[in-house]
């Protein structure tokens, strides 16, 4: 059993994860990676590259011109909701670790560009630009996605390179000499030489699949394993999304399923951040589609469980099918990874007794009370394994 307080704990909670399912990881230590932010960057392409290749074992460092450690960028939500391009909604607030002031290509091993709108206005900087050729001079890999080669293109790093963008941005990237590569399907990602692109954050699997390999990171022990994701509307849209697409990167087998939905079906996701209040704030997030058929699901298919938090636990908690499909994962002994309120329903199936654990502080007496040792979540960040 895994369990996580909420998405800050992302790193530890995937990385103990897969350690139960018996993956590993080489060639990470000691390497850095450098994330380059700015206001109104995508949401899922700034988080979920950041809190996967911190689960792998990398530093990572998130910077932004003109602010420091501890200052927040905002983010964006981009989805395709019927319309003729991306709808945006207000995303989470972005924390930064490091100072952009400080940062050189000499120490890092390698540079994460999110997409969204940020890449725009981040590409009339010089001193971003100067950042970015100084890595391609150095040879050291570069992940950049969606309209993040915005900047690529105009740091004039792009002739002769295949790449991929969104499409809009394709006609900037064939302008500076790239060869231009379709983004057909959306989730494409491409590698030429030590650059690594993407078109939009559907293909951040590949991109991060293929960054680590750049770097020399290699994943051994989930050849053939699936892992199964227990969805439901208003889940929080990162305790669904960075695992789900963290795990496949490692090259997992992921099926995410809903009661009462079907493949290609979709879920709402909540967004819940903390911006000053007593408790957190709520703002609608992406749709998320799943990819498997609930009443198709079952423990002997799968390898290891993932529980999302959000508000859809106090609902999917009172379905009789998802309490008994959560004991044959226990009864079975494989692996349970729930996050925040997941452990709602893990306290309704009665499968904590005895078990260490941790959860959003608000689930806590929920835990106690069907009997679980609990763990107070205290750094937030902070993910506990029992058994």
């Amino acid at each position: 059993l895994i369990t996580a307080a909420a998405w800050p704990g992302h790193p530890e909670f995937i990385r103990q994860f897969v350690a139960a399912l018996g993956g590993t990881v080489r060639g990470v230590a000691g390497k850095k990676v450098l994330v380059l932010c700015g206001d109104y960057m995508e949401d899922y392409e700034v988080m979920v590259p950041f809190q996967a290749l911190l689960s792998y074992g990398y530093g990572v460092d998130a910077v932004c011109p003109g602010k420091k450690a501890g200052d927040k960028c905002r983010t964006a939500i981009h989805d395709f909701e019927g319309d003729q391009t991306y709808s945006e909604k207000p995303g989470h607030n972005f924390a930064l670790n490091a100072d952009f002031a400080a940062a050189s290509a000499a120490g890092y091993d390698g540079l994460v560009i999110p997409g969204g709108r940020a890449p725009e206005y981040l590409a009339l900087d010089d001193k971003v630009l100067s950042l970015v050729r100084d890595f391609v001079a150095a040879g050291k890999p570069i992940a950049s996605v969606c309209h993040g080669q915005q900047i690529l293109a105009a740091a004039d790093v792009l002739r002769g390179k295949r790449c991929t963008a969104y499409p809009a941005v394709g006609p900037a990237c064939r302008s500076v000499g790239a060869t231009w590569v379709n983004p057909d399907p959306i989730d494409l990602a491409v590698t030429d030489g030590a650059l690594i692109t993407a078109a939009a954050w559907p293909g951040h699997p590949e991109f991060i699949r293929q960054f680590v390999a750049a770097l020399g990171g290699t994943v051994r022990g989930v050849a053939g394993k699936k892992v199964l994701v227990l969805c439901g509307d208003y889940m929080e849209d990162y305790e669904v999304m960075v695992p789900f697409q963290a795990l496949l990167s490692y090259g997992y087998g992921v099926d995410a399923v809903c009661p009462g939905k079907k493949a290609g079906d979709k879920c709402r996701t909540a967004i819940h951040d903390f911006e000053g209040d007593q408790t957190y704030s709520e703002k609608p997030g992406h749709n998320f589609a799943l990819n498997a058929d609930f009443a198709a699901a079952s423990a002997a298919g799968y390898d290891g469980l993932v529980i999302p938090g959000g508000r859809a636990p106090e609902y999917l908690a009172l379905d009789d099918k998802v309490l008994s499909l959560v004991r044959d994962f226990v009864a079975a002994g494989k692996p349970i990874a729930s996050v925040c309120h997941g452990q709602q329903i893990l306290a309704a199936a009665d499968v904590l007794r005895g078990k260490r654990c941790t959860a959003y502080p608000a689930v806590g007496p929920a835990c106690r009370s069907v009997g679980a040792t609990w763990v107070n979540p205290d750094p937030i960040d902070l993910a506990v394994t029992d058994g």
